[in-house]
């Protein structure tokens, strides 16, 4: 019984993995290149377009649904989406960044289609193969594939980039997306029921779903939970620069020490949600962003700052943002609709991205003006007030 579970759970972590990789190393890579090609800065903006089908990847999950019902179908879905995937990273390989620029980015965003296809896919099998009570072991492999994604993309491929070059580099790549794959085909669920693909669904959906019962208390959870982590995570890399922080120093504390660090805190979160449950681990884990808010603000007004104390601060910023990512993930899981699981979670997850995009663009601009400090102060008020909606208001995660 351990091994078909271990089994279960790799194989959801190897599909998470496969995806989050590729995304993980243009983002990281391209902008290095791009500015050491002297590329204009208005190009390399440019590269925010790739993010573009991760954003609205829930105008298509209603055609998803409607084509899949057991669990062949969701395979044919992730097996053909991770078929294109690495075939256009494959493409990607043989072009030169510079001399075909236009080209790399389109098949860079025809690429992140087929991810977001695969995730669409995923997600929605993940919801129908673990029951309520297990689900936060599927979420724990969700998160945790996604932070060990920016390890190896974001930080040891980078690393490796400077002895493989752009073709091995990206040729290793293709092949690690349908290696990761492969459990896939092993997988096997004869509890599995799913009545996607039997109940009509379409675009209509998508306004539907927030006609739903108490969906404002769900949406404000998406909105705030997360919302005290949000400004200093992204804040974080500009501060230490300010700092006197040398480059590879960051990329060690970010990359790989930060990833590290939420790889645990999503693996601890699913322990804590199946133990304590839904309402006492989202109690606990808004004290913890509450707490780490807190500890960031004192660090910004010591005098001096040690490597010791900074990484005790990144250490705290992203276990408990592995811990509160889960416990998002399971929730949201529990407000889909029969049929349009993939749908549901997708549009859920959107929102909550948009959301985290108003508030690191907002705190850049807080930062900017009047320092980091006030933006500590400000992801604590943020904090205190999602702790006081979690304890006083949230009753029906609180009994669950």
């Amino acid at each position: 019984m351990a091994d078909k579970q271990f089994g279960k759970l790799s194989t959801f972590f190897s599909l998470y993995i496969a995806q989050s990789v590729p995304m993980s190393l243009f983002s990281t890579l391209l902008p290095v290149l791009m500015r050491q090609d002297n590329f204009s800065l208005t190009a390399i903006g440019m590269l925010q377009l790739i993010k573009l089908p991760w954003i609205v990847k829930f105008l298509w999950a209603p055609l998803v649904d409607r084509k899949t019902s057991g669990l062949g179908s969701y395979k044919r879905w992730i097996f053909s989406s991770e078929a294109v995937y690495a075939f256009l990273i494959l493409m990607l390989a043989f072009l030169d960044l510079k001399a075909d620029f236009k080209l790399v980015l389109l098949l860079i965003i025809l690429s992140f289609i087929a991810s977001a296809t695969q995730d669409i896919a995923t997600d929605g099998m993940t919801t129908l193969s673990f029951k309520k009570k297990e689900r936060s072991r599927g979420n724990s492999m969700q998160s945790m594939g996604n932070f060990a994604g920016s390890l190896v993309g974001g930080g040891l491929l980078l690393i490796l980039y400077k002895y493989t070059g752009w073709t091995v580099m990206l040729l290793g790549l293709s092949a690690f997306v349908l290696v990761m794959v492969l459990p896939l085909a092993f997988y096997h669920d004869h509890t599995f029921v799913s009545r996607a693909g039997r109940v009509p669904i379409g675009m209509k959906d998508l306004f539907l779903f927030f006609r739903q019962r108490r969906i404002g208390s769900q949406l404000t959870f998406l909105l705030l939970f997360n919302s005290g982590l949000i400004g200093t995570l992204a804040m974080m890399k500009p501060w230490l620069v300010d700092l006197g922080y040398p480059i590879a120093n960051i990329g060690l504390m970010f990359s790989i020490f930060g990833s590290l660090c939420g790889c645990l805190g999503s693996y601890v979160s699913g322990y804590i949600i199946r133990r304590w449950g839904r309402g006492r681990a989202a109690a606990l884990f808004a004290f913890c962003i509450l707490g780490t808010t807190l500890l960031f603000f004192l660090l910004s007004k010591l005098g001096t700052l040690t490597d010791v104390s900074l990484y005790i601060g990144i250490f705290c910023l992203w276990c408990t943002y592995g811990l509160s990512t889960v416990l998002i993930y399971t929730v949201a899981m529990d407000y889909v609709r029969v049929g349009r699981e993939g749908t549901d979670f997708t549009l859920q997850i959107v929102i909550m991205h948009l959301g985290s995009v108003i508030i690191a663009v907002g705190s850049g601009k807080l930062a900017d003006k009047m320092g980091y400090s006030t933006l500590f102060v400000a992801e604590a008020a943020l904090a205190l007030l999602s702790f006081i909606y979690i304890w006083m208001y949230f009753k029906k995660i609180l009994r669950v």
